[in-house]
């Protein structure tokens, strides 16, 4: 809560509480919408948290398929949730746990549980109001010692499967004091072949959110440039709110400046107010300036990283291309990704990564692309480009190594190849009995203890750290013999557990067991990634030196997409 020699807030004001809902298609950036509020009302000193609500049956996000989900976002606590909650975690720099992403599944199997209990004492257990109670409850304690909550509703307004959760919030609202609640509502605002913006979409959407028997008190345009003030005037006339209430919330270069977007609109103006905290808040001048700074810092060069993956899918690896993001913001430079087929690395593979300044192979589970992945890390060992390894990238470095190297001939991965002579990787002994798939993984925050004098502790400028995991398989501790005396070495462990390598004499080789991405943000870089980005830069500037006169020509890479 801020203090009172911060905004002067009054406890007794009590909870505020947004409730972003979204209509017309999934998709049009509900989340970063909130995320976006959220970042402006953290700036005007309160302290904000978020909650996400995902109507899949899904208990949680960990045994989907990132083309169906995106990238599994994972959690301090070890909860597997969707990736809008990286985004909130990004922008209001704050660490969620697994009560801040409510699903149907993790409802229902809740409420099914008591049942079985005998907790509601011969009931008809019912939707209404056994679930939506149990959706409420969550809410309330999702919000417990914070100023405001942002409350998304995943998917669009009609959903079937959203149902459930549109009455709980009608109900919410009911019993809340009515300042104390606002409902956002996201909308497409599309153009027509003659260039004009359209707001049937909208009325529409809103017609099916009043027959709910909800009222936006904000409607949100998402279109490709601003409003005009004429759609604003329409939007606000068919939808029954003051036009002031109309924001537009037009395309943008880069996500992290549509809180700058909204901003410039007046959108978190028009919430302070509605909520009567616009005394309580910081004045303007005083406000927090550090996101604007930023994300508009001055890019004076851009460089090159391949990610070999096998999912042709940004979301797929979200948290990745955020980091290389916040790696950039911090030297002043643009990262440019380009995804490469992992499973379409052939032994002639050098023009896939030939004109790359970088090298990372992400996390990932199955067969499909390990070879690929070998090949990438073969190809940046040996050409000395900078290489990053995260989990799965962790394991092929370590397997790539002991094929090529040790000359353990078959070496791998008994998650690959059951039969494999060498399981230089080998499930985690406390696996071997577990059947179930959902939330069994080694997963959340662990400390890592890192050597003095190696690579990982001038990235991390200490003798630990603490990074979030996600994975079944580890470095098999028979072989740890083997790599005894060898240029790559393991600088960061967990009791028996290898937990970060390094190779020694080449510009930048680092393979993480963890997942370094889940911990960046804006202004507080990962230090792998900032490490991996400062070392690109020296290599290209190196090469700069020795070659001026190719130094300002552009490479033609080929590149698969």
């Amino acid at each position: 809560m801020p203090t009172e020699s911060d905004t002067h807030y009054d406890p007794s004001l009590g909870n505020k509480f947004i409730f972003v809902t979204g209509g017309v298609m999934s998709g049009l950036g509900k989340g970063i919408t909130a995320a976006s509020t959220g970042r402006l009302l953290k700036n005007a000193g309160f302290d904000v948290t978020a909650v996400k609500i995902d109507p899949y049956l899904n208990v949680d996000a960990g045994t989907m398929n990132p083309y169906q989900h995106g990238e599994v976002y994972v959690l301090e606590d070890g909860g597997e949730v969707d990736l809008d909650l990286g985004n909130y975690e990004r922008f209001l720099d704050i660490d969620m746990t697994s009560d801040h992403n409510i699903t149907t599944g993790k409802t229902y199997q809740h409420v099914i549980e008591k049942e079985r209990a005998g907790d509601y004492l011969g009931k008809t257990v019912q939707i209404i109001p056994h679930i939506t109670d149990d959706i409420k409850r969550r809410i309330r304690e999702a919000a417990e010692g914070t100023d405001v909550c942002i409350i998304e509703v995943g998917g669009t307004v009609g959903d079937i499967e959203g149902m459930p959760y549109l009455e709980a919030l009608r109900q919410f609202a009911h019993e809340e004091p009515e300042e104390n609640v606002l409902f956002t509502h996201v909308t497409l605002v599309p153009y027509s072949k003659n260039g004009e913006q359209k707001t049937k979409p909208t009325q529409h959407s809103v017609k099916e959110v009043r027959s709910i028997g909800l009222q936006p008190d904000v409607i949100v345009g998402r279109c490709e440039d601003r409003l005009d003030p004429e759609t604003k005037e329409k939007i606000a006339l068919f939808c029954d709110i003051p036009t002031e209430a109309v924001f537009s919330n037009p395309d943008v270069e880069d996500v992290y400046h549509v809180p700058l977007m909204v901003e410039d609109e007046g959108l978190d103006q028009y919430v302070l107010e509605h909520f009567g905290l616009a005394d309580e808040a910081l004045p303007e001048g005083e406000r927090a300036n550090e996101w604007r700074e930023i994300v508009t810092t001055e890019k004076d060069g851009e460089i090159d990283i391949a990610l070999v993956g096998k999912y042709d899918l940004e979301d797929a690896y979200m948290s990745i291309h955020e980091s290389l993001k916040h790696a950039g913001f911090e030297v002043g430079s643009d990262v440019n990704v380009h995804w490469v087929a992992a499973d379409e690395l052939s032994e002639g593979h050098d023009g896939q990564l030939e004109g790359m300044d970088g090298v990372i192979v992400p996390g990932g589970f199955g067969m499909r692309g390990s070879e690929g992945k070998i090949r990438a890390v073969q190809y940046a060992r040996e050409n000395d480009v900078p290489f990053l390894g995260l989990c799965l990238g962790f394991q092929m470095a370590v397997v790539e190594y002991a094929r090529n190297v040790l000359g353990l001939e078959e070496a791998h991965s008994a998650e690959m190849e059951t039969d494999t002579p060498h399981p230089v990787i080998d499930i985690l002994p406390e696996q071997y009995e577990v059947e179930d798939m959902g939330g069994t993984m080694r997963l959340g925050e662990h400390t890592t203890v890192i050597e003095p004098e190696t690579l990982a502790y001038d990235l991390y400028g200490d003798t630990s750290c603490s990074e979030r995991h996600r994975h079944r398989y580890e470095v098999n501790p028979e072989y740890f013999d083997a790599f005894e005396d060898e240029p790559l070495v393991f600088s960061g462990t967990a009791g028996n557990r290898m937990e970060i390598l390094e190779l020694e004499e080449h510009p930048f080789f680092v393979g993480t067991q963890f997942h370094p991405e889940y911990t960046s943000r804006p202004g507080q870089p990962s230090p792998p990634f900032l490490g991996l980005v400062e070392a690109t830069l020296e290599r290209t500037d190196d090469e700069a030196e020795r070659d001026p006169e190719n130094a300002d020509t552009d490479t033609e890479t080929e590149v698969t997409h």
